[in-house]
């Protein structure tokens, strides 16, 4: 994985319920663990814009639905930095599905607004992105 080039907050903690923003069959995902977290004694995880987190899917698909999956998250809500100067923040928070061990998407489109710097870490989500902020 590449470093992002810019400053993003880490706001969701574990438990938080984001939305699945492909088609891979969830519909909401719940944050059960964050790959690569190294933190303080009693303090929760957390994650945000580009990090690849653990997830239980709460509602979607039959056959999905229950099952633990990868995901990395394209959009938050809590406003964050670039190096340049602007601030980004989106209307909620998305994560898209991806392969544990090759960290490509599994579903097949997305049809909503991804930031930039998941791009720039995950190239395989841009390209199946359908606009990207």
């Amino acid at each position: 994985m590449k470093g992002l080039t810019s400053n993003v907050t880490k706001p969701l903690p574990l438990g938080a319920q984001l939305i699945c923003a492909d088609n891979s069959g969830a519909k909401v995902l719940e944050i059960i663990a964050v790959r690569g977290y190294h933190g303080k004694m009693r303090r929760l995880p957390r994650a945000g814009v580009g990090d690849v987190i653990i997830c239980s899917v709460k509602k979607g698909k039959e056959k999905v639905r229950k099952t633990i999956v990868y995901a990395v998250i394209v959009r938050q809500k809590k406003e964050y930095m670039r190096f340049d100067g602007t601030r980004v923040k989106f209307a909620d928070n998305a994560a898209v599905v991806v392969n544990p061990k090759t960290f490509e998407p599994t579903g097949t489109e997305i049809r909503t607004v991804i930031a930039k710097e998941v791009v720039e870490r995950f190239t395989p989500i841009g390209k199946i992105a359908s606009s990207v902020l």
